[in-house]
């Protein structure tokens, strides 16, 4: 008897620690207004699960954007989130950003989820950005660019995307000391669908150096300032 209900408290015990850790290791999830208040915070990172094309119909104001459905890309634009800040991550009705944040949290990420996504968000008035009515930016524009200026280097990015905002400090740097004049063309890579097809460009960001014309130079990914002179120089 005695050793029946040892067993039975042993078994129970286990059973309620098992149901702690499972507790405490619960993936977080926040309401669209207690998530509103959570990204007001400094040293946060939004980010936005969806599609180039859903995030440019409209997004939460500052997100990342990292397309969940292409592994690839996810792998690429993740990998440039910072570990020491919590990631809120979204989608349009929680589904895609639920797993993304399973993902994430295997390799050490905090995480916490808008619960209904971003119809939830839209639902309780929230605001939303974006550049659904922004006209696309002609290849025709692009080809008078690069035919009308001895040096072009052209960016294939957006502010939405975490390697891009990497790049940022660097190009500061190169438009302030290059190595020689160029002009500056920014190729939205959720809007000027065109212009990339044309160009070929699929990674982001992208970089691409014309001279008097003519391609001379790509790279995908991250860059130095000491590669970009080197191109410059070319």
């Amino acid at each position: 008897m005695k050793c029946k209900l040892c067993i039975s408290l042993f078994l129970m015990s286990s059973f309620l620690m098992s149901c702690a850790q499972s507790s405490t290791s619960a993936s977080q999830v926040l309401n669209a207004a207690a998530y509103k208040e959570a990204i007001a915070a400094k040293n946060i990172q939004v980010l936005d699960v969806r599609t180039a094309a859903e995030f440019n119909a409209g997004h939460i104001q500052n997100a990342l954007q990292a397309n969940w459905l292409d592994q690839k890309e996810f792998a690429n634009r993740t990998q440039h989130l910072d570990k020491n800040l919590t990631v809120y991550v979204y989608c349009q009705v929680g589904a895609r950003s639920a797993s993304a944040q399973a993902a994430l949290e295997a390799k050490g990420y905090n995480v916490i989820n808008l619960e209904g996504g971003l119809s939830n968000w839209k639902m309780n008035g929230f605001p939303v950005e974006g550049a659904a009515n922004t006209a696309q930016m002609s290849v025709e524009d692009l080809n008078t660019t690069t035919s009308s200026n001895k040096i072009v280097l052209v960016e294939i990015g957006g502010d939405w995307c975490p390697p891009c905002r990497k790049m940022l400090p660097v190009l500061e740097k190169l438009k302030q000391k290059p190595a020689a004049p160029f002009y500056f063309l920014k190729v939205d890579g959720a809007n000027d669908i065109d212009v990339m097809k044309s160009l070929n460009a699929e990674g982001l960001p992208t970089f691409i150096l014309f001279k008097n014309g003519k391609e001379t130079w790509r790279h995908e990914g991250l860059v130095t300032l000491e590669e970009f002179n080197a191109a410059l120089n070319k």
